[in-house]
C-alpha cells in the first residue's frame, strides 16, 4: 500500500550554505519530520570549508576536499534546493526576497550567510582590490593569475595582502608556498616574486598569544614577505600605463602590485540594514541565547553574520562549526512547540595555524607550540569535518519524510 504523504503544516527556510547550516541539513537529515518543510536558499552549492582555504590556495587540497557540495546533503535531507542568493527578508509578512525568485515563505527562518570584508572605506579596496569573501570569487581569481603566470613565467610577480589577522597570514603563507612551487615547476627563481602584508596594527595575529604573534612574524618574514606593520591602507587606485595597483599605506610608502588580496575585519551583509531584524551596532544579527534574534522568536541565525550578545565571540569558523547541534536542536523544539535550550559557547578555543612547508602552530590561550604533529592533527581533523557531508549515514536515518527535494532554479 502507498504510503500517505503527510501535509506539510511548517516551512523551515534555511538561508545560506555555512558550516552551521551545512551541519543542520546532516542532522536533520538523521531525523525528519513529518509534515516540516525544508529549504535552503543559497547561491553557492559548493561552498567552501573555512579551514581549508589557505591550504587549497597553496594546493594541498583538491577542490573538492576543500568543499563541501550542498546537492547530495540537500537530499539526504530531503531539503528543497533554491539555487539564488537572498537580498532581504520581510519579518512581518515571513518572506525571504531572492535575486531571481519570488519571494519565499517561511514558518520559521534561520539565516546562515557569513560575512563580509569591511571594503568600503577605503577608496578604490572595492574596485581594485580581492575581498576574501565571497570565496568563489576569491578563488576564480586566484586561479586565473595562476594561468597568467603560468604563461608569462619570467615576468616579475608582485602581491600584496591587506590584514594581518590570523586569516591574512595563513592567506599569505598559502600564496607564497603556492607560487614558490609553482615558479620552481617552471624553472624560474624564487626571486621574481615579491610579496606585500599590510596590517594596522604593530603586531600579527593581534587575538593571540605573544608566542604566537612573535614566531608567525619570523615565519613571514624568512619567507622574504615585506611586512608593513602599524601600516593601514589608505588608498587602493590603478596605473593605467601599466595595469598595476597601486597600494598607499598610512606611512607614505607606496608599492605596485599585480593583485591586491583583502583580508581585513569582518562587516555585516548591507542588507540586514533594512530587514527589521535586531542588529547589533555593528549590523550583525543580535541573537539570544537559544540562537533566536531579539526581535522575532522565529528567526534564528548563526555563523559569522550574527551576535551572540550575552557571549560575544570573534568571527571564527569554530564557533560556527559548534553552533551547528544546538541551532539543529532549536530548531527541531521550536517547530514542535518544546522549550528551547540555551547555548553558552567556549571562551577559549584551539586555534591550528598553518605555517607551510608541513608545520602547524597549535595555540590556545597562553600556550602555543609549532610542529609538523599540529600540522598532521589540523589535516586529520579538517579531513574527519569534511567526510560527514561525503559519507552520509543513509541506513542510519528515522522514519525519512517523503518529500522528493529537487533544485529550484530561475526559469
Amino acid at each position: 500500500m502507498m504510503q500517505t504523504q503527510p501535509p506539510i503544516s511548517t516551512d523551515v527556510v534555511l538561508v545560506g550554505g555555512g558550516h552551521t547550516h551545512a551541519l543542520v541539513l546532516r542532522r536533520w537529515g538523521m531525523a525528519p519530520i513529518p509534515g516540516v518543510r525544508l529549504t535552503l536558499i543559497t547561491d553557492l552549492v559548493d561552498t567552501p570549508y573555512s579551514g581549508m582555504l589557505p591550504s587549497y590556495v597553496a594546493g594541498r587540497y583538491s577542490f573538492d576536499e576543500a568543499h563541501i557540495d550542498l546537492r547530495p546533503l540537500a537530499r539526504f535531507a530531503q531539503c528543497r534546493l533554491v539555487v539564488d542568493q537572498a537580498v532581504g527578508v520581510d519579518p512581518d509578512r515571513q518572506r525571504v526576497q531572492c535575486a531571481h525568485h519570488p519571494a519565499i515563505a517561511y514558518d520559521v527562518l534561520s539565516i546562515d550567510t557569513g560575512s563580509t570584508p569591511a571594503t568600503v572605506a577605503v577608496p578604490g579596496a572595492a574596485d581594485y582590490a580581492i575581498a576574501a569573501k565571497p570565496v568563489p570569487t576569491l578563488l576564480r581569481q586566484w586561479q586565473e593569475f595562476l594561468a597568467e603566470v603560468e604563461a608569462h613565467p619570467q615576468r616579475p610577480i608582485a602581491l600584496a595582502v591587506v590584514g594581518g589577522g590570523v586569516g591574512g597570514v595563513e592567506l599569505t603563507i598559502g600564496l607564497h608556498e603556492r607560487l614558490v612551487n609553482l615558479l620552481a615547476d617552471l624553472g624560474q627563481p624564487s626571486s621574481n616574486l615579491t610579496l606585500h602584508l599590510f596590517h594596522r596594527g604593530p603586531e600579527l595575529a593581534a587575538e593571540r598569544n605573544r608566542w604566537t604573534r612573535r614566531r608567525l612574524e619570523q615565519v613571514l618574514r624568512s619567507r622574504g614577505i615585506q611586512l608593513h606593520l602599524s601600516d593601514a591602507v589608505e588608498a587602493i587606485s590603478l596605473d593605467d600605463a601599466t595595469g598595476q595597483r597601486l597600494v598607499r599605506g598610512a606611512s607614505g610608502v607606496q608599492v605596485e602590485c599585480d593583485r591586491v588580496f583583502w583580508v581585513t575585519s569582518a562587516s555585516a551583509p548591507d542588507w540586514l540594514q533594512d530587514s527589521g531584524l535586531s542588529l547589533t551596532a555593528q549590523g550583525f544579527i543580535a541573537l539570544g541565547d537559544t540562537l533566536q534574534t531579539l526581535s522575532h522568536p522565529n528567526v534564528f541565525a548563526a555563523g559569522d553574520v550574527a551576535t551572540m550578545v550575552h557571549h560575544p565571540r570573534p568571527k571564527a569558523g569554530v564557533f560556527a562549526v559548534r553552533q551547528g547541534p544546538p541551532l539543529t536542536d532549536n530548531l527541531r523544539r521550536y517547530v514542535q512547540g518544546q522549550p528551547l535550550q540555551p547555548f553558552r559557547p567556549q571562551k577559549q578555543f584551539l586555534t591550528l595555524i598553518e605555517t607551510g612547508d608541513g608545520k602547524a602552530i597549535a595555540s590556545r590561550g597562553p600556550f602555543a607550540l609549532e610542529t609538523s604533529l599540529a600540522h598532521c592533527w589540523k589535516d586529520r581533523i579538517d579531513r574527519k569535518f569534511m567526510a560527514r557531508f561525503r559519507d552520509l549515514p543513509v541506513g542510519q536515518m528515522a522514519a525519512p519524510h517523503p518529500l522528493t527535494p529537487s533544485p529550484i532554479r530561475p526559469s
